[in-house]
């Protein structure tokens, strides 16, 4: 069977989505860029050289007649946490344009076997594909590197940790999460990408250790039993991190980390160089 060619990327943000077109382009790939009409992203210099085409992704036909006229074999989703839902309407129309892979908004934790939130949201989608016929492919990379600084509210002259912060956890840079999908995407067999899962890893870290780059910095560290109104998200995600469940080795069926899977999937791309957090944090 050939390799894939041939993709369309839902929500082509320039967090996460944008990079995986950049990422794909420059690896020789044809590429859509699905967006809503309420995009701000059109113009996004990490699109350019795509085909960017503007999707109702609540309208079945549509999104289908645009898979098909592309000839599209795999869809990627880089959707954020509020627009999951439509991700079932555009496995609908991929179901019916006949596409081959779908690449569901993961980006995280391991969410298999997940009892709550965003995880049970994301698992029953994995099952929806399934229930389709789809074959799916599953990305976890922990957290992204550069989003670290809002999670200990950096922006407020401190950082600031909750709990004891000496647990581990997987950070892995924006640039090589989008690197590592277009890379196993285009190199890698079909049959190796279909239901297959991979567990990533730039690097295994701590608050702790995080923080002593910033003190380094002359950044004060300071251990806090709450965070300043307004970040409710990154307290609850500290308080996630604090239980050892920010790994991307994390099993939820077991309830505990396995750290040699963490970055067991970083194998399928020999030879790259994975980026730390002190580089990419400019620490």
């Amino acid at each position: 069977m050939s390799l894939y060619t041939s993709f369309a990327i839902a929500g082509a943000g320039p967090t996460i989505g944008g990079r995986i077109v950049k990422a794909l382009l420059e690896r020789g790939a044809s590429v859509v860029a699905l967006t809503r009409p309420s995009s701000t992203s059109t113009s996004s210099p990490l699109l350019e050289g795509a085909k960017v085409v503007t999707a109702d992704y609540t309208d079945v036909k549509s999104v289908a007649s645009i898979l098909r006229e592309h000839k599209v074999e795999v869809v990627i989703s880089a959707l954020a946490y509020g627009a999951l839902p439509s991700q079932s309407t555009i496995a609908d129309a991929a179901k019916e344009a006949g596409v081959k892979l779908f690449v569901p908004s993961e980006y995280g934790m391991p969410t298999e076997g997940g009892k709550g939130g965003h995880l049970v949201i994301k698992s029953q989608f994995a099952d929806y594909l399934k229930s389709l016929g789809i074959p799916s492919l599953r990305i976890y990379n922990g957290m992204f590197m550069e989003f670290i600084p809002q999670l200990t509210a950096v922006d407020t002259g401190k950082f600031l940790v909750m709990g004891k912060g000496d647990a581990s956890f997987s950070a892995t840079s924006l640039d090589d999460v989008s690197g590592f999908i277009a890379h196993v995407l285009t190199s890698l067999q079909p049959a190796k990408l279909h239901d297959a899962t991979f567990h990533i890893q730039g690097e295994r870290t701590s608050l702790n250790k995080i923080g002593a780059l910033y003190a380094s910095k002359n950044v004060p560290v300071e251990h806090v039993t709450s965070l300043p109104e307004g970040y409710t998200k990154q307290a609850f995600l500290q308080g996630v991190f604090d239980q050892g469940r920010g790994s991307s080795g994390w099993d939820n069926y077991a309830d505990k980390d396995v750290p040699e899977n963490a970055d067991s999937g970083n194998a399928a791309w020999p030879g790259h160089q994975w980026k730390s957090v002190k580089e990419v944090l400019g620490l």
